[in-house]
């Protein structure tokens, strides 16, 4: 028997799924979506700030690997996305799932949406692929810069 309408074979999306009663689930997850989102933004500008400062002061951790690796591929993925004109999923996971909660949605992407209501500035596309691709780089020049510590501890 069908969950929710859902066949065996997946052939109807999950979204069509939710129903008017379970309507609120889908704004609260929105918003579960949009503070995921908000924190892996907050994650790649802060985690450049850390890096530079952290060196600074000899701070070990900030030049450990994983910190390093996951920072790199974070600011990675937000430079080919506006590479390649893509619109992040979490952006269209989260206003998909407002849509279904007859909650307001937004056009464009994350970062753009809010930069544009914290500065009253509208901008075309391209300015915010160079400010990625700029600030990309200067992720790239730090990791030149300051080098993560990659290599593996080997118990002895």
């Amino acid at each position: 028997m069908p969950l929710y309408g859902l066949t065996v074979d997946g052939a109807k999306d999950i979204f069509d799924a939710i129903t008017m009663e379970n309507m609120n689930w889908a704004g609260n997850l929105a918003d579960v979506v949009l503070t995921l989102h908000f924190s892996i933004a907050a994650f790649v500008v802060a985690g450049l700030f850390l890096v530079i400062f952290g060196n600074l002061c000899n701070w070990l951790w900030v030049n450990n690997r994983w910190f390093r690796l996951a920072h790199i591929g974070a600011i990675g993925v937000v430079m080919a996305e506006a590479w390649l004109g893509v619109t992040c999923p979490l952006t269209t996971l989260e206003m998909r799932l407002r849509a279904k909660a007859n909650a307001t949605t937004y056009s464009g992407g994350f970062i753009e949406h809010w930069l544009q209501h914290l500065l009253y500035y509208e901008a075309p596309s391209w300015v915010f692929v160079l400010g990625y691709s700029l600030f990309g780089l200067l992720v790239l020049a730090t990791w030149c810069y300051f080098p993560p510590n990659l290599k593996c501890r080997r118990n002895k």
